[in-house]
């Protein structure tokens, strides 16, 4: 099955002009100026002048729901994939929370392979919050080796909810992912959720300091939740490390304007990613009771901060989308993500003169047109 995008305002995400591309299956064929195909059948879009740009990969997403925090009618539902499609994201990693128990690997491993099923492109990360290590197999590198979606383990530190491992836990679970890594061919990385405890990502900051080939194996996110965290943050990315800020969690600055406070600080822009911690449970104190209650973090925030650092005049287009294009898909490893290229997968977005999407391509086939969502689940109205 050929398709053709003509009249594309190219983002690689790099800035690449007017073009078309040929689309072949769910694979980039061929970019050129002008293509013009005789002989053979293809469908055809016109991109219009639309910027066209690589799709956007969300790399942390509670795909089976977060929360139950606050007993058990508080657990948040998983998430559809025409939620993912209205905000771009044609690339998800699936992950557990504080809850291992009822939300169990298998039902992450199930939902990751639903959503790859609709017509998306998923993985997940093995584990949760606590410890002794869940896994689906025998071993954190078994997962890797042997289950086609893992990618990786996500562990949690620094937060009341962890199981506060210790450095020597960090390093042997680095070990089990950088072995199955190696031997699946997927790189693997230790996914670490930060909470708010004084400590932050102080443990992380030694390893590196002692064992520099390690880092990048390590990728910290919910980096902006404090000041103190963000400045341990911008230490580990000067390091080499790949740090993540979460646009739906907690966070003590707009994304969009931490970004610059951090390129200000001389990280390098292809260190830093946005994710969304989609459907996690958000905890919120109220400063006048005191109660405590959670609210389910959206989905939508990549994009949209993603946006405000251009139309604020912060960054240009083709750089502001490094945060959800090719700098996740580096840190992930995915070798056919995050550009547009000739033999990589056809994951697009189109964005009009507004920076509004209109058109998502996922694995090579529509999922929106014209602003309207045609790539449902199953059981979705």
């Amino acid at each position: 099955m050929f398709t053709l995008i003509k009249n594309a305002n190219l983002y690689s995400p790099e800035y690449l002009g007017m073009n078309d591309i040929l689309l072949t299956d769910d694979k980039i064929a061929f970019i050129d100026r002008k293509i013009d195909l005789t002989g053979i059948p293809f469908d055809t879009i016109d991109a219009g002048g639309c910027a066209v740009t690589p799709g956007f990969i969300d790399q942390h997403v509670h795909i089976t729901g977060g929360g139950g925090q606050t007993g058990y009618a508080s657990f948040v539902p998983d998430v559809s994939i025409s939620e993912l499609v209205a905000c771009g994201t044609t690339t998800v990693v699936g992950l557990l929370g504080a809850d291992g128990f009822v939300k169990e690997l298998t039902t992450l491993y199930a939902k990751t392979k639903a959503l790859e099923d609709d017509g998306l492109s998923a993985y997940m990360f093995t584990g949760f919050y606590g410890l002794p290590t869940k896994t689906l197999t025998s071993c954190v590198a078994d997962d890797l080796i042997f289950i086609d979606k893992v990618i990786g383990y996500k562990l949690a530190m620094s937060d009341d909810r962890a199981a506060f491992p210790t450095e020597s836990e960090i390093l042997r679970l680095v070990n089990q992912v950088r072995l199955g890594g190696f031997t699946s061919g997927k790189g693997g990385v230790l996914h670490i959720h930060l909470g708010t405890l004084p400590e932050g990502i102080a443990p992380l900051l030694h390893i590196v300091r002692n064992y520099p080939t390690l880092i990048s194996y390590l990728s910290p996110t919910h980096l902006i939740r404090t000041e103190a965290l963000f400045r341990q943050a911008i230490e580990f990315a000067c390091m080499g490390g790949m740090i993540d800020f979460s646009t739906g969690g907690t966070k003590f600055d707009a994304p969009h304007r931490c970004v610059v406070k951090a390129l200000e600080a001389h990280v390098p822009l292809d260190r830093i990613t946005f994710s969304s911690d989609g459907r996690g449970g958000v905890r919120q104190t109220c400063p006048e009771t005191g109660e405590m209650t959670y609210r389910p973090a959206p989905l939508h925030l990549n994009l949209q901060e993603m946006t405000l650092l251009v139309k604020e005049g912060l960054l240009p287009l083709e750089k502001a989308l490094a945060l959800i294009t090719c700098n996740p898909a580096h840190n992930l490893k995915l070798r056919t993500k995050g550009r547009i290229a000739a033999g990589l997968d056809a994951d697009l977005c189109f964005l009009d003169q507004e920076l509004q999407l209109t058109n998502v391509i996922a694995r090579g086939k529509l999922a929106m047109k014209n602003g309207e969502v045609i790539r449902k689940g199953r059981y979705e109205e």
